[in-house]
């Protein structure tokens, strides 16, 4: 997933808002979201992990990878998708699992993730960004650290504002994601991946025959902890793989 839209204790009757987008190659196998057991989660079909998921005892985790110079990219020996699944099937808090990750974290390619339980909201980077609580209001994070002044992150941070002024519904979050604009080339940053990538990587919602947006997530956390979730599908090119799945409490 290459952008997580958030808003944390920014909304008195729900605590988290979040609108996601996972970006990935489209020939790369993966499960849609449903309830497996008391996790709600896609899957990842060739590592077995997750990129964004619920729990029915108000649990979320989130993680993105990072965006770095294909000379400075180092393979892990573990799927970062395994990361949000450890927390959405353990007990600790936030800042407790995020500890818990730092002795091994560099097994891991370049990653953020981001982890909740509905009373606190933690995030951490393995390319220098230690467990941290995440404080209240508006976030963007994709694929640098959290809340990094991107075209895309500044844009998105206020479409969804925007959604949230208008009232919170899943309706409303998920056209956010469907938001193509281009920014100017003298407006992208520059992550030492060649103006070509930056410029496919540049909107809120990417399009390609090959790498794209395969997935768009709209959760919204009520104060008693349960979710309302939507998933839209993606085909490569940028079609919908047929009407938004709607599952939760």
């Amino acid at each position: 997933m290459c952008i997580v839209l958030f808003a944390w204790q920014a909304h008195a009757d729900y605590p988290l808002i979040v609108a996601a987008n996972r970006d990935e190659f489209h020939h790369r196998p993966a499960e849609a979201a449903r309830w497996r057991g008391d996790l709600l989660c896609g899957l990842d079909l060739v590592a077995g992990g997750t990129w964004l998921g619920v729990t029915r005892e108000g649990r979320f985790a989130a993680v993105t990878n990072y965006r770095e110079p294909i000379t400075d990219q180092v393979p892990g020996n573990r799927s970062r998708g395994m990361l949000p699944l450890g927390f959405l099937e353990s007990e600790l808090a936030p800042l407790d699992y995020l500890h818990t990750l730092e002795a091994d974290q560099n097994e891991y390619g370049g990653f953020n993730l981001l982890v909740c339980d509905g009373q606190q909201l933690a995030w951490m980077s393995n390319r220098g960004a230690a467990p941290q609580r995440v404080e209240p209001g508006v976030h963007a994070l994709s694929n640098g650290q959290l809340d990094t002044d991107w075209p895309k992150t500044r844009r998105g941070r206020a479409l969804l504002q925007q959604a949230i002024d208008a009232g919170v519904s899943i309706d409303k979050l998920l056209p956010v994601l469907a938001d193509d604009q281009l920014p100017d080339d003298d407006q992208l940053p520059d992550t030492g991946v060649g103006l070509e990538l930056e410029r496919l990587v540049a909107p809120i919602f990417i399009q390609s025959a090959a790498y794209g947006t395969r997935a768009s997530t709209a959760v919204i956390q009520r104060a008693d902890g349960r979710f309302s979730f939507a998933e839209q599908r993606w085909q490569p090119g940028g079609a919908r793989a047929g009407e938004p799945l709607r599952l939760g409490d």
